[in-house]
């Protein structure tokens, strides 16, 4: 079977050129991907709807998005400046998770090239997040009545404060976040599980403490699992603090895949972060994710 993958060109939006967000990842992940043969051809989304929006963020804060009347210090909070790409660009990139997951259902792996936006919460953006694509993909399915039991499983540097807020009194989804404990946010929320990190942690121990979270998730039953599969926990992130190499963000890919792959369970891959000072090492980190699933599907 082939892998299932979400792309749109709209993915790329217009911000100010010095923003430290390399935005244009996603474009330069798409075109690699269909280099490398990962992909024939993308499935496209269509911008979220409003109604299926509406699950995971309050009607005032889509509005604002949308017409693009979010107060200046909302924005910066963000990190984007709300314009009609980067508001194009949030609806169709949480269209993108909610295609992407639907997918999933029937192939048991499938990804976007976006998504893992896990810092904006119910009536606020923030870091670079715009719209929790996760927590909206997530509520879609439960709503839908395709899935009961959610696990989110967050191995972005940062912590999926988003995530863990939006869902702290629901029961049927589980917040897994496993994160650098110096880092962003500085005021962390309280996910069901938290797994804080010191800094500069190499693979061994980094994916020993992975390992042993995964056998203890393991026991519990879920029906589907989100996997934010963040790549700045490389040791070459601008943003990142921790030491990981190359080869041990793909075999963290490959751990957390055939986990669930293995027991049945589907699973919808997200990009996450990615800081990379090597804009060509981003490209080929993010890829990892699509290209352990298309060998284990």
């Amino acid at each position: 079977m082939k892998l299932p993958v979400v792309n749109h060109p709209d993915y790329v939006a217009k911000i100010n050129e010095d923003n430290k967000f390399p935005i244009q990842k996603f474009g330069a992940l798409a075109d690699h991907l269909i280099k490398e043969g990962v992909v024939k051809k993308f499935y496209i989304p269509q911008e979220c709807s409003i109604e299926t929006m509406k699950t995971s963020h309050s009607l005032n804060y889509i509005n604002h998005i949308r017409n693009k009347t979010l107060d200046m210090k909302l924005q910066k909070k963000i990190g984007f400046p709300i314009n009609d790409s980067v508001v194009r660009r949030s609806f169709v990139a949480t269209g993108g998770t909610v295609l992407a997951s639907k997918l999933a259902l029937d192939s048991k792996l499938a990804c976007n090239t976006a998504g893992g936006s896990h810092h904006a919460t119910f009536d606020c953006g923030a870091g670079y997040c715009v719209f929790n694509d996760v927590a909206v993909a997530a509520n879609y399915l439960k709503n839908k009545s395709y899935s009961k039991k959610i696990l989110i499983v967050d191995l972005d540097v940062h912590q999926g404060n988003g995530n863990s807020e939006i869902f702290k009194n629901d029961p049927n989804t589980l917040t897994f976040s496993m994160h650098c404990a110096s880092n962003y946010p500085a005021k962390k929320s309280k996910s069901d599980i938290d797994i804080e990190l010191k800094d500069h942690m190499e693979d061994e121990e980094y994916l020993n403490i992975l390992y042993k979270n995964l056998k203890e998730l393991n026991k519990n039953k879920y029906d589907f699992v989100f996997y934010v599969a963040g790549v700045d926990i490389h040791h070459e992130d601008r943003l990142g603090k921790l030491n990981i190499s190359d080869d041990g963000i793909n075999k963290r890919d490959r751990i957390v895949i055939e986990n669930f792959y293995s027991k049945n369970i589907p699973l919808c891959g997200v990009l996450g972060g990615g800081y990379n000072k090597s804009f060509e090492k981003l490209i080929e980190l993010h890829s990892m994710l699509h290209k352990n699933c298309a060998e284990i599907i």
